[in-house]
């Protein structure tokens, strides 16, 4: 709250530091033109000794440009400060958000352990404890996993593996690993491919994206989960169609889902929670392919369709393909290096 209260006064300061210099501006203004019709009207019948130059209209034009210049300084100013302060509140959001999600699973296994050490509990309630447990710890290490990979491609020190599959082969199977691991049912999932040519790849990289995509749209599907991923190639691109039949996206929210820590709230479902980088990392994963993301949603309560871009490979020399090819293999010698060392 003290918070909020000193940027508001930091930003009515700012405010009203404007309208003063602006104010002045004119006073000065309306001085100088006023002396200058003045000097005009008399200046005549003056004595040749009393009469002064007339006045410099340079040095005027030259002081409006400069008030001009620092003008617009303060706007520039005055726009990053406020960006500093969305960042800082999507931060604290963030701050927060996490705390949450790092209590939530160690409360839960902390509390399995309390009761498997103080009660004797039979076999069968043992094996379900330690199932959540692990379930609990799953989702501890994907959070980790998150932040640091984040981390890595704020420094771009992330270092991908990239390998050239059959989109028609690695795609749908990558799909399925992410049904399997949130442990879907089979009726509520389909994976259509009819893609053949060959891609460039990052597999584990690509398995995040896909498992960020099933998990947004299994928390954001509270009452008819249905999950339609299609796999198609068109104009040396290959395309990735992940849709669902959750609560959709308001127009105004498609273009901030991407950002960093954004974290969007939804009256229908309030009880999401989330660390605000999934959508983000996804995005600068598929960035990191050549490709491209984008989504679409004709409304709340009408379902969400991610679609993704990625090249077909063709073996171009000097093609970014092809470079990506190369730094991943300097990455898994040095892997190699390092591994004997």
């Amino acid at each position: 709250m003290k918070k909020k209260r000193s940027l508001w006064l930091l930003t009515t300061a700012f405010i009203f530091a404007q309208f003063a210099w602006l104010g002045l501006l004119g006073l000065w203004i309306y001085w100088y033109v006023s002396n200058y019709i003045i000097f005009e009207q008399v200046g005549t019948k003056l004595s040749p000794q009393i009469v002064i130059n007339s006045p410099d209209v340079l040095i005027f034009s030259g002081g409006i440009v400069l008030i001009v210049a620092i003008a617009v300084v303060m706007s520039f100013i005055f726009r990053y400060f406020i960006v500093q302060m969305k960042m800082t509140n999507l931060y604290d959001n963030f701050i927060a958000n996490v705390t949450h999600e790092l209590k939530s699973p160690l409360a839960s296994i902390q509390l399995y352990l309390e009761t498997l050490i103080s009660k004797n509990v039979d076999e069968t309630r043992r094996k379900e404890f330690i199932a959540l447990m692990l379930k609990d710890s799953n989702r501890l290490k994907k959070l980790i996993d998150t932040i640091l990979e984040v981390s890595r491609l704020e420094r771009k020190v992330i270092s991908h593996h990239y390998n050239i599959y059959n989109a028609g082969a690695i795609l749908p199977a990558v799909a399925r690993n992410s049904m399997e691991h949130f442990r879907m049912p089979e009726n509520s999932f389909t994976i259509e491919c009819t893609a053949v040519s060959e891609c460039v790849l990052d597999n584990a990289a690509m398995q995040i994206v896909f498992d960020n995509l099933t998990d947004n749209a299994i928390k954001y599907s509270p009452d008819n989960l249905q999950i339609k991923i299609s796999i198609y190639e068109k104009s040396d691109k290959i395309f990735i169609e992940f849709s669902d039949k959750g609560i959709g996206i308001s127009g105004k929210d498609l273009n901030r889902i991407f950002s960093r820590f954004e974290r969007l709230s939804n009256p229908n479902n309030p009880s999401v929670r989330g660390t605000g980088l999934g959508l983000y990392l996804t995005r600068e994963i598929i960035k990191s392919h050549g490709g491209k993301i984008t989504v679409k949603s004709e409304g709340e309560n009408k379902g969400t369709s991610f679609m993704i871009e990625i090249p077909v490979y063709k073996d171009q020399s000097g093609s970014y393909l092809n470079t990506l090819l190369k730094r991943s293999s300097k990455n898994e010698i040095r892997d190699d290096k390092d591994g004997r060392e």
